[in-house]
């Protein structure tokens, strides 16, 4: 920790480019030894009044013009300045590692200040101050952009162009296609499905896939129980079905998740909330708490399912149309996705026509059209006799931010029911799937259910 306070402090007067983005984050009481704060307390001073950073010599100029200084303190505070220098350093390293250091540091503070107002040492708090304290300490962030500037940061605006972005990619080779390979940090993302299509089975589906991929998992339902949600994601990642998942003997059970356990550095946190009772500010809560108590940051979130969460902003909702209180839960969810920088994927139901319906539209998206105008990504799912004769699932693009919805508009994929698990089907011919934009062959109906052979996912598998 004493070396990373030192190359803050050298990069702060040899860096600007880093010193612009971290100077509004740190504080003094950060810093441990006495003298770095003191030179801390100089940059900071220093780059309020002119406006730019100093150079070791005048800060040597300042630090000699203090009064508070004995020549012991200015001897070592001087040896220390005289040591910095410009060093080549990896710069998304350092910011990632100095916002760690705030957050952690803002984090100890809190507590400490907690501690002595609980022991009422501290008389100017009470203790209701204690959840701001912590909250306002959690929510430390380098997030201080006020915008894009087209002309000046047009060098940026090229590197994002040419940067392979973060995503969550899928085990479904079509979803991969349509999405460029995965779902990004800060969307969300919906299916669209009936009553008892898939649209919870998809998305434990997915959940299994992301752990299996070492990714963090928030699962929140707020339909199903916890054990139930669990419960399909064993069966999925046990490859069982969930009559057979009741009959295991427990070593065998014991043996499958220590198998697991080998092949995943991820985590998978499923809470259930009552239906309809939660909304963003509660889940915003529970993300703070699982950092806090199990170190725990998502990497993804899912939410079984929208319809019924609620919205912080209308209490009750018993004054507000479905349009507009769905419209905000959508609205709620993705400024979460934003925050946090994660994906989110949610589901939503079809109206009453759509249930029946052999192709959706998003003009089947019950109670509120805005919920579709918010998403980033949504799909529907489609299901029938046939195709649950054949052991298939119809997928529809409805809206894309990612790519042409037109390309690949319709695709099927094999569903295992009872293992709660989808897979990719053999694609040889496209015949029965005409679509505006489909180029693709997408499947073989004389191979209806035949399994694709090039997915790694069955490696995890047990």
């Amino acid at each position: 920790m004493k070396n990373l306070e030192k190359t803050i402090l050298n990069n702060l007067i040899t860096n600007n480019e880093y010193a612009r983005k971290v100077l509004p984050f740190l504080k003094s009481d950060y810093f441990q030894d006495k003298n770095e704060q003191i030179i801390f307390e100089e940059i900071q001073k220093f780059s309020i009044k002119y406006s730019k950073l100093p150079t070791s010599t005048s800060l040597q100029v300042e630090l000699d013009n203090r009064k508070d200084l004995n020549e012991q303190q200015f001897k070592d505070i001087t040896s220390i300045v005289d040591s910095f220098q410009s060093e080549e350093v990896d710069g998304q390293w350092l910011l990632d590692t100095t916002e760690k250091f705030c957050k952690d540091k803002a984090v100890y503070n809190a507590v400490v200040d907690g501690i002595s107002i609980i022991e009422g040492r501290d008389k100017k708090r009470k203790p209701d101050a204690l959840p701001s304290l912590l909250t306002n300490a959690l929510a430390v962030s380098f997030d201080n952009r006020v915008g894009h500037d087209y002309l000046t940061d047009a060098e940026d605006r090229y590197d994002y162009y040419h940067k392979k972005e973060d995503r969550i990619p899928f085990d479904l080779d079509f979803f991969n296609k349509i999405t460029k390979g995965g779902l990004p940090q800060k969307t969300l993302n919906i299916a669209l499905a009936g009553t008892g299509v898939g649209k919870s089975l998809f998305m434990c589906h997915m959940a299994a896939n992301c752990l299996s991929q070492g990714k963090n998992v928030l699962y929140i339902t707020l339909e199903m129980a916890e054990e139930r949600i669990a419960e399909r994601i064993d069966a999925n990642l046990m490859n069982i079905s969930m009559e057979d998942l009741h009959n295991l003997p427990k070593k065998m059970f014991d043996d499958k998740i220590t198998k697991l356990m080998s092949k995943t550095n991820g985590k998978l946190i499923v809470k259930e909330y009552p239906t309809a009772s939660a909304h963003s500010n509660h889940f915003r809560g529970l993300i703070k708490e699982l950092a806090i108590k199990r170190t725990f940051k998502p990497d993804i979130i899912f939410i079984d399912y929208l319809n019924i969460c609620a919205s912080s902003r209308f209490k009750g909702a018993t004054n507000v149309n479905s349009y507009t209180y769905i419209k905000s839960i959508a609205e709620e969810l993705r400024g979460l996705a934003v925050e946090c920088n994660v994906p989110i994927m949610s589901a939503t139901q079809t109206t009453r026509s759509g249930f029946t319906s052999s192709d959706l539209g998003l003009e089947d998206t019950s109670e509120s059209f805005g919920l579709p105008a918010t998403a980033d990504f949504m799909f529907a799912l489609i299901s029938n006799e046939e195709l649950e004769g054949l052991n298939q699932i119809v997928v529809k693009q409805l809206k894309n931010r990612y790519n042409d919805p037109t390309v690949n508009k319709r695709f099927v994929l094999g569903i295992d029911r009872s293992k709660m698990r989808l897979y990719d089907c053999q694609q040889k011919e496209q015949k029965d799937l005409v679509d505006s934009g489909q180029d693709e062959v997408v499947f073989d109906k004389t191979d209806f259910g035949a399994k694709s052979k090039d997915t790694n996912y069955e490696d995890f598998k047990v």
